[in-house]
């Protein structure tokens, strides 16, 4: 009788796993594995095809906006990128106005567009020439002239295609008829902030239908690109009293006065920030600021000139609750717009300066009317001295922070030691006001910056 094989005890027994393929291959044949697998995620819900997009969704939405290029790895991910795009400027005008309404379908998320680019009529003939005024850049033909034809603006037969719910922010040409605003209105409820080019007192007339408008920009004229009739007292009035819950408003080009701007601060008790750029306001706009009971901050932008007859001091009034006041590229040459400017804003806090044309040690002296001023920035004031600068800084006792950037004629050889020990009082101090001797003190000893032979030396 044939000896049995010893069976080893169960806790000595090796335990193999089966592998996949074992239990796969183990009824069917290779060639059915791979058949077998498809028709399993076919016939599998869509439940697990809705997670792995909710997946690359999410991975998608945190990557950087350079890698919108991976939209070309397939139509798949192109579509899920578009989903992700909130913000889009326009380039052609049929992508809107075509029937199957492509925009709001491939963008449904969208919540700032800029239509101007795609109101600009294109030359006939390109010929390779940009215009760039502002954040608009237009391309013109060889034999342009006259700006007034580079907006054609928007008809109001186009404007049902402004439709998307979910819409913030929208920059477009203003449209000539009341019918064409109010639409766009009613199609974008939740519109928040908008920027009407090349505005007119006719199209301000259905602004009363933006029921949740908090931001708002007005250009009426833009110097090199389009003329017109622009916005005058009419147009400020319609405004103050359609859009009371206005927190931003900037003017561009806009005509006006005392009426438009007292209007203004009558009405939109909510109003913080208000920017003036490059305005056409008759003589004694600025006595109409003293209505803005809320004013937090005021610009002033490439003004030519600030006011032309402020008027009786007694007649000014100020704003008390303003806090900054921000001059950009201005002409500062009128003491008399200069001292009324300072003395409506007498309590501001924070001021600053940016490329100012005719801001010397006469003209600054007067800031010394503020006495409350914290925070003082000089950026490219080339007339300014240190001893202009020291006379005013030496009266405001709560100066806390000093930025002097590129003020060439400040010297760091004129520093008194009673300036001196003033800055060491400063929680915070940029001092960079000679970009000349700062440019010397850096290449010292390099041997650049010396001429002919001595440089070859």
């Amino acid at each position: 009788m044939p000896s049995r094989r010893p069976v080893p005890p169960p806790e000595l027994r090796k335990t193999t796993t089966p592998c996949w393929a074992d239990l796969s291959l183990r009824c069917k044949p290779l060639k059915h594995v791979a058949f077998k697998i498809h028709t399993d995620a076919l016939s599998s819900p869509s439940d697990g095809r809705i997670l792995r997009r909710r997946i690359l969704i999410r991975i998608l939405s945190h990557l950087p906006p350079p890698s919108r290029v991976l939209g070309l790895v397939c139509k798949r991910w192109l579509r899920l990128l578009d989903q992700l795009r909130r913000s889009l400027s326009l380039l052609d005008w049929s992508f809107l106005d075509s029937p199957s309404r492509r925009l709001v379908v491939r963008f449904p998320e969208l919540t700032d567009v800029d239509l101007v680019p795609a109101s600009i009529s294109p030359p006939v003939i390109p010929s390779g020439i940009l215009l760039n005024r502002g954040p608009v850049s237009v391309r013109l033909d060889s034999e342009f002239e006259t700006p007034n034809g580079a907006f054609p603006g928007a008809s109001s037969r186009n404007a049902d295609s402004y439709r998307c719910p979910t819409l913030r922010k929208l920059s477009l040409v203003a449209v000539a008829s009341e019918l064409g605003l109010m639409k766009v209105a009613n199609e974008c409820p939740t519109l928040q902030e908008l920027d009407l080019h090349r505005c007119t007192d006719t199209s301000l007339r259905s602004i009363s239908a933006f029921r949740n408008l908090q931001i708002l920009k007005l250009i009426g004229s833009m110097e090199g690109l389009y003329d017109g009739p622009g916005v005058s007292d009419i147009g400020l009035t319609i405004l103050a009293h359609g859009c009371k819950r206005l927190v931003k408003l900037e003017l561009c080009g806009c005509e006006g006065s005392y009426d438009g701007i007292g209007a203004i601060g009558r009405c939109c008790l909510m109003l913080e920030e208000l920017t003036i750029c490059e305005h056409r306001m008759d003589a004694g706009w600025m006595a109409g600021l003293s209505f803005c009971g809320n004013l937090k901050t005021l610009r002033l932008q490439g003004c030519r000139r600030i006011d032309l007859d402020p008027g009786p001091i007694e007649h000014l009034g100020s704003c008390p609750t303003i806090e900054g006041l921000h001059l950009q590229r201005c002409q500062l040459r009128d003491k008399r717009s200069m001292n009324a400017l300072f003395i409506v804003c007498e309590a501001v806090k924070e001021m600053v300066f940016q490329d100012c044309w005719g801001l010397d040690n006469e003209m600054f002296g007067i800031a010394i009317i503020c006495r409350g001023v914290r925070v003082l920035s000089l950026e490219g004031c080339s007339l300014l001295s240190i001893s202009g600068l020291e006379s005013v800084i030496a009266s405001w006792k709560d100066l806390q922070r000093l930025r002097v950037v590129s003020c060439n004629k400040i010297k760091d050889s004129e520093v008194t030691p009673t300036l001196a020990g003033f800055f060491s009082l400063l929680k915070e101090l940029k001092w960079r006001p000679d970009s000349r001797s700062l440019l010397a003190a850096s290449i010292a000893g390099t041997g650049m910056g010396n001429k002919g032979v001595r440089f070859f030396k």
